[in-house]
């Protein structure tokens, strides 16, 4: 298999995280039109929930976990929602000619105090083989201790990364990338440097139940270290032509998460 990319468009790029179900159809559209553009296989793409998901998990405490017949209610709620915004995404991506395949992750995925422990990889390695572009998205999840939960897209690429050996992750959002105390972008984020910046981290600007850009970067540091030789960058993707540069191999923009 040649370079596998991991691409991920943040719940803050293709929705407005400050409402509620409020999906950007324009930059949406105009993304998919650029990872078209400069597709080249072997890709796997994933979403975050935005104004979607998070809203109503936030609404029911579901990260926290689910016990009560009110909160199954809400985890029910919260796939739902999910899979309204993954149906337009998988639509975009779609119409723009990407031969896009969705795999639901709560339909596999298995949690333990909010960990991922298993979901199914080798239908998606498989889809990959074929030439296919795999879709997964921020998602609830059984979990063994908490009832359910919330599984994000950063937890998921850290799984399929373990298995699948990517060598770029590119996280795309409404931020150009990761901010330092001075509101300048950090150039690069390393074990040695990252105690210095981790309390300038902050979280997200609407509702997040997945901690937002700190959680995302520690998740991401820790990947950097375990994978031998990826490339992980926390980048923007608002501006036209920027996805397409990434995908091309034009990384001097963002944040890069290295392992030194």
């Amino acid at each position: 298999m040649r370079m596998l990319t991991f691409l991920k468009l943040g719940g803050s790029l293709i929705t407005d995280k400050r409402g509620d179900q409020s999906y950007r159809a324009e930059i949406m559209a105009r993304t998919a039109a650029e990872i078209a553009q400069a597709y080249t296989p072997p890709l796997l793409i994933g979403h975050g929930s935005g104004s979607f998901g998070h809203v109503v998990a936030q609404r029911y405490g579901t990260a926290q976990g689910v016990r009560t017949a009110h909160e199954w209610r809400g985890f029910a709620e919260v796939s739902l929602v999910a899979r309204r915004l993954n149906s337009l995404v998988l639509e975009a991506l779609s119409a723009a000619g990407l031969p896009v395949i969705g795999f639901q992750p709560s339909a596999s995925a298995r949690c333990a105090d909010g960990q991922l422990l298993s979901m199914e990889s080798e239908l998606i390695g498989r889809a990959l083989s074929h030439g296919l572009v795999p879709l997964v998205h921020g998602d609830v999840a059984f979990d063994e201790v908490r009832g359910g939960t919330i599984l994000s897209t950063e937890a998921i690429f850290v799984y399929l990364a373990e298995r699948l050996q990517p060598k770029r992750i590119l996280l795309l959002g409404e931020a150009e990338g990761v901010y330092g105390a001075d509101r300048q972008i950090i150039a690069r984020i390393t074990p040695q440097n990252f105690p210095e910046i981790a309390a300038a981290l902050g979280g997200s600007s609407g509702a997040d139940v997945t901690g937002g850009m700190a959680a995302k970067v520690q998740a991401m540091l820790a990947l950097a270290q375990r994978v031998a030789g990826l490339q992980i960058q926390i980048m923007g993707g608002s501006e036209p032509g920027q996805v397409a540069a990434a995908l091309r191999g034009d990384l001097t923009f963002g944040t890069c998460i290295a392992a030194q």
